[in-house]
C-alpha cells in the first residue's frame, strides 16, 4: 500500500518546484502581447511604434482614444508527473513495490504543487497512456491516492509512444516529471526527450535493491514480468559485477541524454526514504545515486 505519512515532512522542505523554475521563464517586465500563458494586467496609451494589434477597439469605441492591454507572464506552471505502471514496476524485494515508491513521489510532486498553488496532472504509462485529472478542491490529493492504490502494475512498456502521445497534450511551458525504473534501451529515452526541450524535465529512477545490488548468488530461474519469458541461470561473482558495470552505464547514458536538453535525473532504490529522495531533487544535483 502507498504510504503517504511523509508528506508532513515535505511541510518543513523548501522545495523550490515553481520559484526556480518559473523564474528561468518569466521575468518582473511586462509585455504588451497577448499569447499562451499571459495574463491582463491593466491599459495604456498606445503610442506610435507599439503593435497596433494590440489596440483595444471596444475602449476605443467608448472613449474615442487609443488604448492597448498590457499582460504580464502567469507564473503558475502546471506539474505533469508521468509515472511508469508497467509489469516491470510491481517488482519487489523491500517494504515497497516499484511502482507503489513511484507513486508515493508523485503524490509528493502533486502535494507540493497544491502548496505552491500550482496545477498538477498525474498520468500512468505501460502499453498505453492513462490521465487522472483532478478536479478542484482540498480532496484531490486523497483522490488521486485512491486512485492509484487501486491501480496495478502490468503490461509491457512502450514509453517512446506513451510519452511522444502525452506531448500533444502540453500547450504550456511546463515542468514533467516522469517516474520510472527506465530498463529500457536508451534511444527512446533519446527520441522522446528530444521532443521535451522547452520544458522543466525531470527523470526520475526507481529500482528494487535486488536491480541496484543483485545481490544474491547461485542457481535461478528468472522471469520478464513483461513478455513472462523465463531464464534459468548461475549467478556469480564475476556476473554480479558485470551487472553492476553495465547498469552503471546505462544510467551514465541516460544522463548523457538528459543533459543535451537540461534535464535532470535521479536513481533511487525503494529502500531510500521518501523524504530523502525529496531532498536530494531540491538540490538539482544531476544524477544522483540513492
Amino acid at each position: 500500500m502507498i504510504d503517504i505519512s511523509f508528506l508532513k515532512q515535505l511541510d518543513r522542505l523548501s522545495l523550490v518546484i515553481n520559484k526556480r523554475i518559473t523564474s528561468q521563464y518569466t521575468g518582473e517586465r511586462a509585455t504588451k502581447y497577448t499569447g499562451q500563458g499571459l495574463i491582463f494586467k491593466d491599459y495604456t496609451i498606445y503610442a506610435p511604434g507599439e503593435d497596433f494589434r494590440a489596440i483595444d477597439w471596444k475602449v476605443f469605441g467608448r472613449t474615442d482614444k487609443l488604448f492597448i492591454k498590457r499582460f504580464e507572464e502567469e507564473r503558475n506552471l502546471t506539474i505533469h508527473i508521468i509515472i511508469d505502471f508497467s509489469a516491470s514496476m510491481d517488482f519487489k524485494t523491500s517494504k515497497f513495490k516499484k511502482s507503489e515508491y513511484a507513486a508515493m513521489l508523485a503524490i509528493g510532486f502533486a502535494y507540493m504543487a497544491l502548496k505552491n498553488n500550482e496545477r498538477f496532472v498525474v498520468s500512468t504509462f505501460a502499453e498505453g497512456l492513462d490521465m487522472f485529472r483532478p478536479r478542484r478542491g482540498k480532496r484531490q490529493l486523497m483522490i488521486l491516492l485512491d486512485h492509484l492504490n487501486k491501480r496495478t502494475a502490468q503490461g509491457i512498456t512502450n514509453f517512446e509512444k506513451s510519452i511522444s502521445q502525452y506531448k500533444a497534450l502540453i500547450n504550456t511551458k511546463s515542468m514533467i516529471v516522469v517516474i520510472s525504473d527506465f530498463l529500457y534501451d536508451v534511444e527512446q529515452v533519446k527520441n522522446t526527450l528530444a521532443k521535451f526541450k522547452n520544458h522543466k524535465v525531470k527523470l526520475i529512477q526507481v529500482l528494487d535493491p535486488m536491480e541496484v545490488d543483485l545481490n544474491v548468488e547461485g542457481d535461478f530461474r528468472l522471469r520478464d514480468l513483461e513478455t513472462k519469458e523465463q531464464l534459468r541461470t548461475y549467478i556469480s561473482g564475476f556476473m554480479r559485477k558485470e551487472y553492476g558495470k553495465k547498469l552503471s552505464q546505462h544510467q551514465i547514458n541516460i544522463n548523457n541524454a538528459v543533459d543535451q536538453i537540461g534535464a535532470e535525473f535521479y536513481s533511487f532504490s525503494t529502500e531510500k526514504p521518501i523524504f530523502d529522495a525529496f531532498y536530494e531533487v531540491s538540490q538539482h544535483q544531476h544524477m544522483h545515486l540513492g
